[in-house]
């Protein structure tokens, strides 16, 4: 049976996941990441949102298209936490946490315009590439080529994403 002492070490025990990162890059990288991790969320709810309201002539396109890069952002949260704890970091623990760090504005509006809902979501990814290519260069910095792998393909995706968005808004 464990002690109450022992319970209470344990709760008090900081996470330590050994890492070959020097600890200074584990932190500007996991500091990188966890703002990632934040303005992807931001983003997942905002492609909801916008697929949840969508309307017009052609509503069923645009509804499904943003229902597929709902999944495919949100696919990327775990990763990138779990990239985060792999390296000996800690991530976001709230939505509150999220908020703080997201650095991709919400968009609370009552009505929103198919075009405009798709040019948002298209400068939105095209910024989330830029803090990918930041991250990248940090983990170049550090010799961390695991997450620099993993930043290629989120890349990859992302600007696919704003590829589909750009064709789908062209007249």
């Amino acid at each position: 049976m464990t002690s109450k002492s022992e319970l209470l070490a344990r709760r008090e025990a900081p996470l330590k996941t050994p890492s070959d990162i020097e600890p200074e890059a584990v932190k500007d990288i996991t500091g990188a990441l966890n703002a990632l991790l934040a303005d992807t969320f931001a983003l997942y709810v905002k492609t909801k949102n916008f697929h949840w309201h969508m309307s017009g002539p052609h509503f069923r396109d645009y509804h499904l298209l943003l229902d597929e890069h709902g999944d495919q952002i949100f696919a990327m949260t775990d990763d990138i936490a779990e990239r985060v704890r792999k390296i000996g970091g800690t991530t976001v623990r709230s939505i509150g946490h999220i908020a703080r760090l997201q650095r991709l504005a919400d968009n609370d509006a009552d009505y929103v315009t198919p075009v405009d809902m798709l040019s948002e979501l298209r400068q939105d990814n095209q910024a989330l590439v830029l803090s990918m290519r930041a991250t990248h260069a940090l983990c170049d910095d550090a010799g961390d080529v695991a997450t620099a792998s993993l930043l290629e393909n989120w890349i990859d995706e992302t600007q696919r994403r704003s590829w589909f968005l750009f064709e789908s808004t062209r007249k």
